[in-house]
């Protein structure tokens, strides 16, 4: 495609659904943090956030986007704030909110010491963690869009064109849960004829406000629906679309492909769609031009992905969006998802390679491509000639380079045969060879494995990256920083210990850097959760292990204890999910490579003397497909992979794993099929759930269901623990069931944490008390 008319030019404009809130050096979190701790007030807080907005509006529309999205900006999560502006109050936390608005905004965040907060879990495949709001047939909504209508006025103040982007009212029903007080079968779902006319309220303020455009964004249709679902979507955007108060309609989804719902959404009565056409939802192509496309209708095409960090094939985008222009009336270009997935700028980048720095597109490279698709549409590729040529180029140095290529690697994985991934012993006899040789009491206690990282070891680090200090005296502050946590835990009284992990700077990152294959980032901040935010590294080429990477500090931890001392390392799958994952192979492939990694770091491990592994695999569930279709083929080589890592070892090494903050019940097969001895899984916000779902599935193993909610800044009580305890000895056998916290520890303080764990094996030591035999424990 070379020319387009004058008349078609003039409607394809560019945009984006959203954008990194952090700002440049994480001035919103620093902000918030510091407003937690009293160093600053709302007032400032407030301030702080309306000129990182400001900012970014202004670079957006200076990078060439014709329509900015305002609304996606947050203080914490943006189905939190949707739950604000539909007036879903938990109960618990009403009197915080009518105090004081942004205190209890914070407290359903993050709790109190009285009231617990809301359930956080991932979003759908990513590793964003959402607010999951409580609900149930009492639940009483209203209309709050200050929050909205400030945002887009203040774009439209600055002269630029606005559309506010609002999760839609069926995404909302569907990832909320029945409110703890509710019966478990209660489906939020039913509140939808309740919810719209709030919506209808909030779309007539934004209207008044000035809007043109309003997006509401579904991506829970791209999962497998009922028929129900999909009727309540479409009475829900016959209903919106009949209103004559409101902006324009903009319904959008991302992730992966509509399939069914395509046609309800194509069919509803509103003036545009936003779709993915990258990865799996490139299937909307076919969808959209098999309902007979969008005619009379605005199609935003999402080609250029918001997730991944590799530049866009530009001429492969302009051959989708050819084919799209005679699928709707107006087509305009966009990333596929909100770009608060990827980091905000690859220029920031110094220490890359300037051969892989040409590879990588961040939020604002991603804005560009979109700036120059949209010119391509708009004014012919000669327009932009020296963009694709650019492009182009970029392709083709990495496509080529050999630093994405190891024969040695790739020759090991391919001489990997199935008795690899198997455990050479039944569970049974692996069981007792490990009760044998750890003599661990009834509910063992233990922790996940991160301690708080204390001011002085982050000073340490920083100092070391800045030549302050030398390796030395840095590998000293480590050295007593594991002394204070295995001090304190004989002290209070766990079972099996860990060394606190202070080395590491994140759990995916500290691997990372010691495994070839990967590169290492200095500003590709992502935000996790709130004021959490990671810097995912990049998988660039092929992965191996040049030496072991935490048999040193185990070796050392364990040193200094008669009881067992885990070791702790990051699965296969987890190592992919919290990466940049390269996407020139077959994830499996990649998948293998990383697994035989970390099996040589196993053997390692228990070579060393250490006689408890853990691998961590809080992304199996998060990785997974969103359509159940896609599912079996994926959790086959995942699972195999985690096997791949753990399956070399002695049978009395016994082998742990750990998940958090996602729905475990669609993957308990898989949970099976990983074969490790022990796992700990999040409960503590789920009321201990999970206990039950195992118990239902029939899993053997032994479990163990958190007991404390480490994203809390609150200190449980013994009674909460107990009762939680009990509650899972009603689904898990006393012989099969562990006692430790939800997750790490990294981000919490030494006085929580302490008091914390001590009302842990507190309650550990009294509900042990009750079970029979209980004086004839070790």
């Amino acid at each position: 495609m070379t020319t387009t008319s004058t008349s078609a030019s003039a409607a394809h404009r560019a945009t984006v659904y959203g954008y990194p809130r952090q700002g440049p050096n994480r001035e919103l979190k620093k902000a918030i943090e510091g407003y937690w701790r009293g160093r600053g007030d709302a007032a400032t807080l407030r301030e702080t956030a309306a000129g990182l907005r400001r900012d970014v509006w202004r670079r957006l529309a200076d990078a060439g986007l014709h329509e900015v999205p305002t609304g996606d900006f947050s203080y914490y999560d943006h189905v939190l704030d949707t739950s604000v502006m539909v007036g879903a109050v938990p109960d618990r936390h009403r009197a915080a909110v009518a105090a004081d608005a942004l205190d209890g905004y914070f407290a359903m965040a993050r709790g109190t010491q009285e009231s617990a907060p809301l359930e956080m879990t991932k979003w759908f495949d990513t590793n964003y963690h959402y607010l999951v709001p409580e609900l149930g047939p009492d639940t009483v909504f209203a209309a709050d869009s200050t929050k909205q209508v400030t945002e887009a006025s203040e774009a439209m103040a600055l002269g630029l064109a606005a559309r506010p982007v609002l999760l839609g009212p069926v995404s909302y029903l569907l990832l909320a849960k029945p409110a703890p007080d509710v019966a478990a079968d209660f489906a939020p779902l039913t509140l939808l004829d309740r919810l719209l006319p709030v919506y209808a309220e909030v779309l007539a303020d934004l209207r008044a406000a000035g809007a043109r455009w309003v997006q509401l964004d579904e991506p829970a249709l791209v999962q497998d629906r009922t028929p129900a679902e999909l009727d309540a979507a479409a009475r829900a955007y016959r209903d919106l679309g009949a209103l004559t108060d409101r902006p324009r309609l903009l319904v959008a989804s991302y992730f992966d492909r509509l399939g069914e719902a395509l046609p309800v959404l194509a069919a509803a009565p509103v003036e545009g769609l936003a779709l993915d056409f990258t990865g799996p939802a490139a299937a909307n192509l076919a969808g959209l031009a098999a309902v007979g496309g969008l005619p009379g209708k605005r199609l935003v095409a999402g080609v250029v992905d918001g997730r991944n960090v590799w530049i866009n094939d530009l001429e492969k985008s302009l051959a989708t969006l050819g084919t799209l222009l005679g699928l709707a009336d107006r087509v305009d270009v966009a990333a596929s998802c909100s770009l608060l997935h990827v980091p905000l700028d690859a220029t920031a980048e110094r220490d890359i390679d300037p051969q892989v720095a040409r590879w990588l597109a961040f939020a604002r490279q991603k804005v560009d491509e979109v700036v120059t698709l949209a010119r391509a549409l708009a004014h012919g590729t000669e327009a932009v000639a020296p963009q694709l040529a650019a492009n182009r180029a970029g392709l083709a140095s990495r496509a080529g380079s050999a630093l994405t290529r190891d024969p040695a690697v790739r020759a090991r994985t391919a001489a990997v045969t199935d008795a690899d991934a198997r455990r050479g012993q039944p569970y049974a006899e692996r069981a007792a060879a490990q009760r044998a040789h750890l003599r661990l009491p009834l509910l063992p206690t233990t922790t996940i494995g991160s301690f708080p990282q204390t001011p002085e070891l982050r000073t340490a680090r920083a100092d070391l990256r800045a030549g302050r200090v030398d390796t030395a005296a840095y590998e000293a502050r480590v050295e007593a920083e594991i002394r204070a946590v295995i001090d304190f835990q004989e002290r209070a009284g766990l079972d099996v210990l860990v060394h606190g992990e202070p080395e590491r700077n994140d759990m995916v990152q500290y691997f990372a850097e010691q495994l070839s294959g990967y590169l290492a980032t200095q500003h590709g901040w992502v935000q996790s959760y709130g004021t959490r935010y990671v810097r995912p590294p990049v998988l660039a080429g092929d992965v191996a292990r040049p030496g072991p990477m935490t048999v040193r500090w185990t070796r050392y931890a364990q040193a200094r204890t008669e009881r067992p001392v885990k070791g702790m390392l990051t699965g296969p799958v987890t190592m992919l999910a919290w990466s940049f994952v390269r996407d020139d192979q077959p994830l499996a492939e990649t998948a293998r490579q990383v697994a035989l990694a970390l099996r040589d770091e196993v053997g390692d491990l228990e070579a060393a003397g250490t006689s408890v592994i853990q691998v961590d695999e809080p992304a199996l569930r998060e990785t997974l497909p969103l359509r159940a279709a896609d599912r079996a083929a994926y959790l086959a080589w995942a699972t195999e992979a985690f096997r791949l890592a753990t399956s070399g070892v002695r049978p009395k090494t016994q082998v742990h794993t750990h998940m958090c903050y996602a729905e475990f019940g669609d993957i308990l097969s898989a949970i099976d099929a990983l074969d490790a001895d022990v796992i700990s899984l999040e409960a503590a916000r789920s009321h201990m759930r999970v206990a039950d779902e195992l118990a239902a599935a029939g899993y053997p193993r032994e479990v163990g269901p958190g007991v404390y909610d480490i994203h809390a800044p609150r200190v449980p009580e013994v009674a909460e623990v107990v009762g939680l305890l009990r509650a899972g000895l009603v689904a898990v056998p006393a012989d099969r069931l562990w006692v430790n916290p939800d997750c790490g520890l990294k981000t919490r303080g030494w006085p929580e944490t302490r008091g914390s764990l001590e009302h842990l094996v507190a309650a550990a030591r009294e509900v042990r008390a009750e079970l029979p035999g209980a004086a004839d424990q070790p």
